[in-house]
Protein backbone atom coordinates (compact mmCIF):
# COMPACT_ATOMS: atom_id res chain seq x y z
CA UNK A 1 0.00 0.00 0.00
CA UNK A 2 1.32 3.58 -0.91
CA UNK A 3 1.99 5.31 1.90
CA UNK A 4 -0.42 8.19 2.49
CA UNK A 5 1.29 11.91 2.01
CA UNK A 6 1.88 14.91 4.75
CA UNK A 7 2.71 18.09 2.76
CA UNK A 8 4.78 20.70 4.67
CA UNK A 9 4.88 23.91 3.37
CA UNK A 10 7.00 26.34 4.62
CA UNK A 11 9.36 23.53 5.58
CA UNK A 12 12.65 25.70 4.83
CA UNK A 13 11.53 28.36 7.27
CA UNK A 14 12.52 28.23 10.85
CA UNK A 15 9.74 26.79 12.57
CA UNK A 16 8.75 24.56 9.51
CA UNK A 17 12.47 23.48 9.72
CA UNK A 18 11.73 22.54 13.09
CA UNK A 19 8.06 20.61 12.17
CA UNK A 20 9.24 18.71 9.67
CA UNK A 21 11.75 17.09 11.67
CA UNK A 22 9.51 16.46 14.37
CA UNK A 23 6.88 15.01 12.06
CA UNK A 24 9.35 12.57 10.88
CA UNK A 25 9.97 11.07 14.35
CA UNK A 26 6.52 11.25 15.06
CA UNK A 27 4.59 9.23 12.42
CA UNK A 28 4.87 6.02 11.38
CA UNK A 29 7.16 5.90 8.52
CA UNK A 30 5.35 2.40 7.01
CA UNK A 31 1.85 4.71 6.69
CA UNK A 32 3.03 8.30 5.98
CA UNK A 33 5.78 9.86 4.34
CA UNK A 34 6.69 13.75 4.58
CA UNK A 35 7.01 15.57 1.93
CA UNK A 36 8.81 19.44 2.58
CA UNK A 37 8.17 22.79 0.27
CA UNK A 38 9.75 25.77 0.43
CA UNK A 39 11.62 28.69 -0.84
CA UNK A 40 14.99 28.70 -0.08
CA UNK A 41 17.86 26.46 -2.34
CA UNK A 42 18.56 23.85 0.04
CA UNK A 43 19.72 20.09 0.36
CA UNK A 44 19.43 20.16 4.28
CA UNK A 45 16.08 18.24 3.86
CA UNK A 46 18.49 15.43 2.39
CA UNK A 47 20.44 14.90 5.74
CA UNK A 48 17.08 13.99 7.66
CA UNK A 49 15.92 11.85 4.67
CA UNK A 50 13.19 13.83 3.63
CA UNK A 51 12.21 15.02 -0.05
CA UNK A 52 12.15 18.50 -0.43
CA UNK A 53 10.61 20.86 -3.56
CA UNK A 54 11.47 24.35 -3.73
CA UNK A 55 8.70 26.18 -5.50
CA UNK A 56 7.34 30.17 -5.23
CA UNK A 57 3.78 29.81 -3.37
CA UNK A 58 2.29 32.53 -5.48
CA UNK A 59 2.79 30.44 -9.10
CA UNK A 60 0.15 28.34 -10.04
CA UNK A 61 2.35 26.42 -12.46
CA UNK A 62 4.85 25.97 -9.99
CA UNK A 63 2.62 22.99 -7.83
CA UNK A 64 2.83 20.49 -10.94
CA UNK A 65 5.96 19.48 -9.34
CA UNK A 66 4.38 18.26 -6.24
CA UNK A 67 3.18 14.59 -5.28
CA UNK A 68 -0.46 14.09 -6.63
CA UNK A 69 -1.14 11.14 -5.54
CA UNK A 70 -1.95 9.60 -1.84
CA UNK A 71 -2.02 13.16 -1.23
CA UNK A 72 -3.62 13.05 2.78
CA UNK A 73 -2.25 15.97 4.43
CA UNK A 74 -0.90 19.78 3.73
CA UNK A 75 0.41 21.60 6.48
CA UNK A 76 0.97 25.41 5.37
CA UNK A 77 2.99 27.46 7.33
CA UNK A 78 4.47 29.39 4.14
CA UNK A 79 3.43 33.09 3.98
CA UNK A 80 5.25 36.98 4.07
CA UNK A 81 5.67 38.17 8.02
CA UNK A 82 6.22 41.32 8.98
CA UNK A 83 9.13 40.62 10.83
CA UNK A 84 10.99 39.31 7.79
CA UNK A 85 9.93 42.10 5.55
CA UNK A 86 12.66 44.36 5.30
CA UNK A 87 10.95 47.79 4.07
CA UNK A 88 7.03 47.54 3.57
CA UNK A 89 5.95 45.71 0.29
CA UNK A 90 1.63 45.25 0.30
CA UNK A 91 1.42 43.40 -2.90
CA UNK A 92 3.56 40.48 -0.75
CA UNK A 93 1.02 39.70 1.71
CA UNK A 94 -1.58 39.72 -1.58
CA UNK A 95 0.69 37.78 -3.97
CA UNK A 96 2.13 35.11 -1.20
CA UNK A 97 -0.49 35.03 1.87
CA UNK A 98 -3.81 35.01 -0.56
CA UNK A 99 -2.99 34.04 -4.05
CA UNK A 100 -0.66 31.60 -2.54
CA UNK A 101 -3.03 29.75 0.36
CA UNK A 102 -5.54 29.80 -3.30
CA UNK A 103 -3.19 27.92 -4.86
CA UNK A 104 -2.40 25.44 -2.22
CA UNK A 105 -6.35 24.98 -1.98
CA UNK A 106 -6.90 24.12 -5.52
CA UNK A 107 -3.80 21.66 -4.97
CA UNK A 108 -5.74 20.11 -2.56
CA UNK A 109 -8.72 19.84 -4.09
CA UNK A 110 -7.54 18.37 -7.57
CA UNK A 111 -5.22 15.74 -5.60
CA UNK A 112 -8.29 15.09 -3.13
CA UNK A 113 -6.39 15.26 -0.15
CA UNK A 114 -8.40 14.93 3.39
CA UNK A 115 -7.27 18.07 5.36
CA UNK A 116 -5.97 21.17 5.57
CA UNK A 117 -4.04 22.69 7.96
CA UNK A 118 -3.06 25.98 8.51
CA UNK A 119 -0.95 28.44 11.22
CA UNK A 120 -2.90 31.63 11.67
CA UNK A 121 -1.46 34.98 13.30
CA UNK A 122 -2.30 35.83 16.86
CA UNK A 123 -2.72 39.90 15.45
CA UNK A 124 -6.26 38.83 14.26
CA UNK A 125 -7.23 39.41 17.61
CA UNK A 126 -4.59 42.62 18.35
CA UNK A 127 -7.50 45.27 19.47
CA UNK A 128 -8.08 43.07 22.32
CA UNK A 129 -4.16 43.53 23.88
CA UNK A 130 -3.88 45.08 26.93
CA UNK A 131 -7.57 44.70 27.42
CA UNK A 132 -7.99 40.74 27.95
CA UNK A 133 -4.97 38.60 29.17
CA UNK A 134 -7.08 35.13 28.55
CA UNK A 135 -7.39 34.70 24.85
CA UNK A 136 -9.55 31.66 23.98
CA UNK A 137 -9.83 30.18 20.30
CA UNK A 138 -13.69 31.69 19.65
CA UNK A 139 -13.21 35.28 20.31
CA UNK A 140 -14.15 36.98 17.40
CA UNK A 141 -11.61 38.76 14.80
CA UNK A 142 -10.68 42.09 15.89
CA UNK A 143 -7.55 43.44 13.55
CA UNK A 144 -5.72 46.61 14.28
CA UNK A 145 -6.37 48.32 11.03
CA UNK A 146 -3.22 50.27 11.52
CA UNK A 147 0.27 49.75 11.79
CA UNK A 148 2.79 46.91 9.71
CA UNK A 149 0.79 44.12 10.95
CA UNK A 150 -2.35 45.33 9.67
CA UNK A 151 -2.14 43.89 5.76
CA UNK A 152 -0.96 40.55 6.95
CA UNK A 153 -3.65 39.91 9.61
CA UNK A 154 -5.91 41.04 6.73
CA UNK A 155 -4.16 38.77 4.04
CA UNK A 156 -3.87 35.88 7.10
CA UNK A 157 -7.58 35.99 7.78
CA UNK A 158 -8.42 36.28 4.02
CA UNK A 159 -6.81 33.09 3.93
CA UNK A 160 -9.10 31.22 6.61
CA UNK A 161 -12.11 32.29 5.61
CA UNK A 162 -11.01 30.91 1.77
CA UNK A 163 -9.64 27.66 3.96
CA UNK A 164 -13.75 27.45 5.01
CA UNK A 165 -15.46 28.18 2.15
CA UNK A 166 -13.28 24.88 0.24
CA UNK A 167 -14.29 22.92 3.59
CA UNK A 168 -17.90 24.15 3.13
CA UNK A 169 -17.81 23.92 -0.80
CA UNK A 170 -15.11 20.96 -1.38
CA UNK A 171 -15.74 19.22 2.09
CA UNK A 172 -11.78 19.21 2.59
CA UNK A 173 -11.12 19.05 6.94
CA UNK A 174 -9.89 22.10 8.06
CA UNK A 175 -7.71 22.94 10.99
CA UNK A 176 -6.76 26.39 11.95
CA UNK A 177 -4.22 27.04 14.47
CA UNK A 178 -3.57 30.24 16.27
CA UNK A 179 -0.17 31.27 16.87
CA UNK A 180 1.79 33.33 18.99
CA UNK A 181 5.39 33.74 18.74
CA UNK A 182 6.62 30.29 19.00
CA UNK A 183 9.80 30.10 20.94
CA UNK A 184 12.99 28.15 19.37
CA UNK A 185 16.58 28.86 18.78
CA UNK A 186 17.60 29.98 14.98
CA UNK A 187 20.35 31.01 13.05
CA UNK A 188 18.02 34.26 12.25
CA UNK A 189 18.35 36.51 15.87
CA UNK A 190 16.78 39.67 15.04
CA UNK A 191 13.62 40.45 13.25
CA UNK A 192 11.84 43.91 11.23
CA UNK A 193 9.66 46.38 12.74
CA UNK A 194 8.13 48.99 10.67
CA UNK A 195 10.37 46.97 7.92
CA UNK A 196 13.66 48.18 10.06
CA UNK A 197 15.59 45.10 11.20
CA UNK A 198 16.25 44.64 15.46
CA UNK A 199 17.52 41.60 17.37
CA UNK A 200 14.90 40.18 19.38
CA UNK A 201 14.39 40.91 22.71
CA UNK A 202 14.72 37.52 24.50
CA UNK A 203 18.00 36.89 22.78
CA UNK A 204 19.33 40.06 24.12
CA UNK A 205 19.09 38.95 27.08
CA UNK A 206 20.53 35.70 26.75
CA UNK A 207 23.34 36.92 25.29
CA UNK A 208 23.72 39.41 28.42
CA UNK A 209 23.10 36.35 30.47
CA UNK A 210 25.86 34.23 28.65
CA UNK A 211 28.23 36.95 29.28
CA UNK A 212 27.26 37.60 32.69
CA UNK A 213 25.91 41.30 32.10
CA UNK A 214 23.53 43.24 34.21
CA UNK A 215 19.86 42.55 32.40
CA UNK A 216 17.62 45.40 32.85
CA UNK A 217 13.90 44.48 34.06
CA UNK A 218 11.50 47.15 31.82
CA UNK A 219 7.77 48.08 33.01
CA UNK A 220 5.68 45.51 35.05
CA UNK A 221 7.93 42.63 36.02
CA UNK A 222 4.66 40.35 36.89
CA UNK A 223 2.92 40.99 33.53
CA UNK A 224 2.64 37.18 32.45
CA UNK A 225 3.39 35.55 28.73
CA UNK A 226 2.22 32.51 27.40
CA UNK A 227 5.82 30.77 26.53
CA UNK A 228 5.07 27.49 23.88
CA UNK A 229 8.43 26.35 22.65
CA UNK A 230 8.19 24.87 19.07
CA UNK A 231 8.32 21.42 20.01
CA UNK A 232 5.00 21.84 21.73
CA UNK A 233 3.56 23.22 18.39
CA UNK A 234 5.07 20.82 16.25
CA UNK A 235 3.08 18.25 18.96
CA UNK A 236 0.03 20.04 18.23
CA UNK A 237 0.23 20.18 14.23
CA UNK A 238 1.01 16.56 14.09
CA UNK A 239 -1.54 15.31 16.65
CA UNK A 240 -4.46 17.09 14.02
CA UNK A 241 -3.45 15.09 11.41
CA UNK A 242 -4.17 12.09 13.00
CA UNK A 243 -7.82 13.66 14.77
CA UNK A 244 -10.71 11.76 13.48
CA UNK A 245 -12.54 15.08 13.57
CA UNK A 246 -13.32 17.12 10.19
CA UNK A 247 -12.84 20.70 11.65
CA UNK A 248 -11.60 22.60 14.28
CA UNK A 249 -10.36 26.38 15.37
CA UNK A 250 -7.08 25.92 18.30
CA UNK A 251 -4.72 28.54 20.15
CA UNK A 252 -0.87 27.21 20.05
CA UNK A 253 0.31 27.95 23.53
CA UNK A 254 0.81 26.39 27.01
CA UNK A 255 -2.13 27.70 28.53
CA UNK A 256 0.13 29.02 31.36
CA UNK A 257 1.45 32.42 31.82
CA UNK A 258 5.11 33.12 32.76
CA UNK A 259 5.95 36.87 34.71
CA UNK A 260 8.61 38.89 32.99
CA UNK A 261 10.48 38.56 36.66
CA UNK A 262 10.36 34.64 35.98
CA UNK A 263 11.57 34.99 32.35
CA UNK A 264 14.25 36.88 33.37
CA UNK A 265 15.49 35.22 36.23
CA UNK A 266 15.40 31.59 34.16
CA UNK A 267 17.43 33.23 31.74
CA UNK A 268 20.38 33.89 34.31
CA UNK A 269 19.57 30.57 35.35
CA UNK A 270 20.28 28.70 32.59
CA UNK A 271 22.60 30.68 30.71
CA UNK A 272 24.91 32.48 33.28
CA UNK A 273 28.22 30.70 35.02
CA UNK A 274 27.17 30.24 38.64
CA UNK A 275 29.97 32.15 39.59
CA UNK A 276 29.24 34.95 37.45
CA UNK A 277 24.98 35.66 37.56
CA UNK A 278 23.98 38.76 35.93
CA UNK A 279 21.60 41.82 37.68
CA UNK A 280 18.63 42.39 37.38
CA UNK A 281 18.13 46.19 37.40
CA UNK A 282 14.15 47.30 37.63
CA UNK A 283 13.27 49.71 34.70
CA UNK A 284 9.42 50.54 35.90
CA UNK A 285 9.54 53.76 33.64
CA UNK A 286 10.11 51.67 30.42
CA UNK A 287 7.19 50.20 28.33
CA UNK A 288 5.06 47.15 29.35
CA UNK A 289 5.72 43.92 28.38
CA UNK A 290 2.60 42.53 26.24
CA UNK A 291 0.07 40.03 28.00
CA UNK A 292 -1.70 37.07 27.20
CA UNK A 293 -2.28 33.47 27.63
CA UNK A 294 -3.84 31.12 25.38
CA UNK A 295 -6.75 29.26 26.31
CA UNK A 296 -5.92 25.57 24.78
CA UNK A 297 -8.88 23.94 26.52
CA UNK A 298 -10.26 22.65 22.90
CA UNK A 299 -6.67 21.50 22.23
CA UNK A 300 -6.42 19.08 25.35
CA UNK A 301 -10.08 17.68 24.55
CA UNK A 302 -9.96 17.31 21.19
CA UNK A 303 -7.17 16.43 19.58
CA UNK A 304 -5.26 14.82 23.08
CA UNK A 305 -2.69 17.48 23.62
CA UNK A 306 -0.12 17.59 26.66
CA UNK A 307 2.57 20.65 26.65
CA UNK A 308 5.98 19.27 27.32
CA UNK A 309 7.73 22.32 27.87
CA UNK A 310 7.55 24.45 31.19
CA UNK A 311 9.59 27.39 30.76
CA UNK A 312 13.23 26.08 32.25
CA UNK A 313 13.24 23.21 30.51
CA UNK A 314 12.64 25.18 27.04
CA UNK A 315 15.10 27.39 28.06
CA UNK A 316 17.53 24.12 28.54
CA UNK A 317 15.93 22.53 25.02
CA UNK A 318 17.30 25.93 22.84
CA UNK A 319 20.88 26.01 25.00
CA UNK A 320 21.09 22.52 23.42
CA UNK A 321 20.15 23.44 20.12
CA UNK A 322 22.56 26.66 20.67
CA UNK A 323 25.22 23.96 20.68
CA UNK A 324 24.30 21.44 18.27
CA UNK A 325 23.08 23.79 15.29
CA UNK A 326 21.05 21.03 13.64
CA UNK A 327 19.61 23.65 11.16
CA UNK A 328 22.41 25.45 10.68
CA UNK A 329 22.75 23.96 7.05
CA UNK A 330 19.39 26.11 5.97
CA UNK A 331 21.52 29.64 6.95
CA UNK A 332 19.86 32.44 7.26
CA UNK A 333 16.41 33.62 5.78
Amino acid sequence: MEKKKIIIFGASGNTGSYLTDYAKNFFDNDEYEIVAVGRRKTDWFDSIGVKYYSIDVSDKEAYDQLPKDNVYAVIYLAGVLPAYMSGYDPYKYININILGALNMLEYCRINHADRVIYTQTISDLSNYFGKVKELTPDMPRSIKMTGDHALYAISKSTAVDMIEHYHQEYGIKNFIFRLPTIYQYTNDDGYNVDGVYRKLGYRILIDKAIAGEPIEMWGNPNLEKDIVYVADFSQMLCKVVLANRNTGFYNVGTGKGVSLKEQIEGIIEVFCDPEHKSEIIACPEKPDSPEYIMNIDNAIKELGYEPQYDYISYLKEFKKEMKLKRFEGLGKR
